[in-house]
């Protein structure tokens, strides 16, 4: 059984996608053990409480420095003994010896086909209104592993989003919302609860490819 905990900064609905995939049978061999937000008002704090998952806050103005924070932070996460760790929108620079105790382990869901529109800056709306700016035609989402650069670990899935005529930033973060975060990322821990991934030569081969 995959334990997993998810780390989230707002309203929380690709925590809500994988709790309805792991109710639904989508994800199997997966256990929700507990959900992290930096935000005391986090939507998602409520979802967690609904559906009966351990939650905590850890946030940065509780703390009188950035190492009291990170010790903290990597303190919550630790003690839910997780296998995966699942960043769902989580807006935090995060600790280096995070990542590093958890190489391998943990994955992020960015709202755009990486490499492009990806990096320090790119998040929420922003991704979405360059992508407008730039004429793209095409957009999408990425779920990669978490290395010690911003969006730059190995892609897992990807799924391709329309661009539509006189389409709003507002209007496109939701289309790929519904139509590509809520869908890739439960099937991203799917995958890895099931053993259907392979990292060979820097990459990730998953499914019928291994």
């Amino acid at each position: 059984m995959l334990k997993v905990v998810v780390m989230v900064s707002g309203g929380g609905t690709n925590l809500q996608a994988i709790l309805d995939a792991v109710q639904d049978g989508k994800i199997t061999n997966t256990e929700i053990v507990g959900v992290i937000s930096n935000k005391k008002d986090a939507y998602a704090l409520t979802r967690a409480q609904q559906a009966g998952i351990p939650s905590v806050c850890v946030s940065l103005k509780d703390y009188e420095g950035r190492e009291d924070f990170n010790r903290a932070l990597l303190k919550a996460v630790d003690s839910f003994e997780p296998d995966l760790v699942v960043l769902a929108g989580f807006l935090v620079i995060l600790p280096e010896l995070l990542v590093k105790n958890y190489k391998n382990r943990m994955i992020n869901i960015h709202p755009a086909l990486l490499p492009s529109f990806g990096g320090k800056g790119y998040y929420g709306l922003k991704v979405h209104e360059e992508v407008l700016a730039r004429g793209c035609k095409v957009t999408g989402a990425t779920v990669h592993f978490v290395d010690e650069g911003c969006d730059s670990g190995p892609i897992l899935l990807q799924k391709a989003v329309e661009v539509k005529h006189g389409d709003t930033p507002e209007v496109l973060q939701r289309r790929v919302m519904e139509e590509a975060e809520w869908k890739i990322l439960p099937q991203a821990i799917d995958f890895i609860a099931n053993g259907k991934i392979l990292f060979e030569g820097g990459h990730v081969f998953l499914g019928d490819s291994i």
